[in-house]
């Protein structure tokens, strides 16, 4: 190749990647396969949770449920794997199940749940790098869903470990020379599901048959105080969600944080927020990985998402999830940002329950499934050979800036960890569904994209897209969602009218940790976003409601006044908000 020809491909290759400004969740990743054959009787699939992302030398590492290694990530874009097997005894089919990492010195450290005493504390001061060794070779505390939390001006050391809807969240202190309990260990919270509507166990908080679960505790200082995270109430649910209580004392007098769930995401294409880890990027931002759910072919069918979080002027703690599967800015373009105010880009989605066009259909794995906003939901071909394909109408001539690719489990044959898979597939364009042109073109790529997004250069205009396979790594051709993002061409939604919240008032009977939120269908709006708060200058919560006009929100706490406000979207934009609506 000429050298000036080249010079030009390697500029063109730079710009482009500093072209990318935005991520969206789910986390694109190469995602193991439950290891588990037990968890695969209604088909083999893809599963991770219980993230924990911490900051080493400015570098991210992401370590999560039975992976057999790590990721690590210098723009929080784009992820390297790690393959690495922590675990010394071949008496465990995974790995690391719900992992806890921390950085102590100039070391990052990582140990996986256990209720023995077999299990190694490791430590890397070369992460990027399968350059590991053992620092203890027991701990002497079984702990499982473990977090560390390390204090290096005091140089002391915390562990809060805990799983169940029987026992509390526990705390001790590690001493740092030998990284043993000091013996002494303390009891830091229970769930309070008569108080907390959304503790309580369920897909919308209200099966009381079973106590909910308490589990992943992760610890972020701020400000001198201890912000103390828990996850409720089961992992299987779209309410799961963090929790947060605040202490002066790392291992006592938590109070619960009146603005909670903290980490809260029911609504949407990926739904879940909850058993996480807030970490600071290396611009000082902070933000909360968590679990999203599947639970289609088992409960512990998941997937990971990064949300922007921090701390406000009033040092309350909070999470935002308002469009947060949607494009979202990544750390290198949000600085300066109003974090409460969320990251979102405004590439608004181009095709929900637009009509659809596939090659082939297996069985009931209809083609709208791909379209609907619903990621238990997919279409799947009658094949995974290459030719097989989707075409989505946009409806008009729209503005495209992004697309993401998510991948659905259909007839997969692995368990556990794969290596050297690939996906490919080339996404067309066209104004008429007659002439097209290759919009993104990924027949050579040979990495494993099972939630990919493409961010393009440039904008584009079309009414038509098709998205048709070249290969896959394993199984039919099955898409739960195929999301066109940008700018539609028509009306904006008016704001929304008639919005009313319905709550059984202090001094009657009823149940105060619900309350029925109505609204005037607009014919032009897709779905809304309904924000709520214990503050009108703090409505930190969201969901997100599709092609509905009410909603029946159970995750309230029973004793406090709530503030609600809602807007309408479209493909083409969002509407101004409605007047904020206090309830006591």
């Amino acid at each position: 190749m000429p050298l000036l020809l080249l010079l030009l491909c390697l500029f063109g290759s730079c710009c482009l990647q500093a072209q990318q400004r935005t991520y969206c969740n789910p986390v694109n990743i190469d995602y193991g396969y439950t290891p588990f054959e037990r968890f695969s009787v209604e088909g083999r699939h893809r599963a991770t949770a219980d993230p924990v992302i911490v900051n080493f030398r400015d570098t991210l590492y992401l370590f999560s449920t039975n992976q057999e290694g790590y990721w690590y990530s210098a723009d929080m874009l784009d992820w390297t794997f790690v393959h690495r097997r922590f675990l010394l005894d071949d008496k465990y089919t995974h790995d690391l199940n719900a992992p806890a990492a921390w950085v102590m010195g100039d070391s990052l450290y990582v140990y996986g749940s256990t209720w023995e005493l077999d299990f190694p504390v490791w430590k890397s001061g070369n992460p990027t790098r399968d350059d590991w060794e053992i620092a203890v070779d027991t701990l002497n505390v079984g702990a499982w869903d473990p977090a560390f939390f390390y204090e290096e001006a005091d140089d002391k050391l915390y562990l809060y470990w805990g799983s169940s809807n029987e026992f509390p969240l526990l705390g001790t202190e590690i001493h740092t020379h030998n990284l043993q309990t000091t013996g002494l260990t303390r009891p830091i919270m229970k769930l309070h599901p008569n108080d907390h509507g959304w503790e309580r166990f369920g897909e919308y908080n209200d099966n009381v048959f079973l106590a909910p679960f308490v589990e992943g505790a992760w610890v972020t200082k701020h400000n001198g105080k201890y912000y103390f995270q828990y996850a409720a109430p089961g992992t299987e649910f779209s309410g799961y969600a963090d929790g947060v209580l605040v202490s002066d004392n790392p291992l006592d007098g938590f109070r619960y944080q009146a603005h909670n769930p903290f980490s809260y995401k029911p609504g949407g294409f990926a739904r879940g927020a909850g058993h996480g880890a807030t970490f600071q990027d290396a611009h000082g931002q902070y933000w909360h990985v968590s679990t999203i759910f599947i639970s289609v072919k088992n409960n512990f069918e998941r997937r990971i998402g990064i949300w922007p979080a921090g701390f406000d002027a009033d040092d309350v703690m909070y999470c935002n999830t308002a469009f947060g599967d949607y494009p979202t800015l990544l750390p290198s373009q949000a600085r300066g940002k109003d974090f409460t105010k969320g990251l979102f880009a405004g590439w608004m989605l181009l095709n929900y329950n637009k009509p659809v066009q596939v090659s082939s259909t297996l069985g009931g794995l209809h083609a709208n499934f791909a379209v609907d906003e619903d990621i238990k939901t997919y279409w799947s071909a009658a094949t995974g050979e290459a030719g097989e394909w989707l075409q989505t109408d946009l409806g008009e001539v729209s503005t495209i800036h992004a697309i993401q690719v998510n991948y659905a489990d259909q007839d997969a044959e692995f368990l556990g960890k794969t290596l050297g898979k690939k996906h490919q597939y080339v996404i067309y364009g066209s104004d008429n569904g007659e002439d097209w042109e290759v919009v993104v073109d990924k027949r050579e790529n040979q990495t494993d994209v099972p939630h990919d997004y493409v961010e393009l250069p440039e904008p584009v205009t079309y009414r038509y897209l098709k998205l048709e396979n070249r290969a896959m790594p394993t199984g039919k051709f099955a898409i739960s969602g195929f999301r066109v993002f940008g700018k539609g061409a028509g009306e904006v939604p008016d704001p929304v009218q008639h919005f009313v919240v319905l709550r059984s008032p202090p001094d009657r009977a009823g149940n105060r940790l619900a309350s029925w939120l109505k609204w005037q269908k607009n014919p032009l709006a897709d779905g809304y976003n309904i924000y709520f708060g214990k503050d009108p200058e703090k409505l930190y919560g969201s969901i997100m409601v599709y092609g509905d006009n009410g909603y029946f929100f159970t995750g309230m706490d029973r004793a406090d006044t709530y503030y609600f406000q809602i807007e309408a979207f479209n493909a083409s934009g969002i509407s101004e908000r409605s007047e904020i609506q206090k309830v006591d």
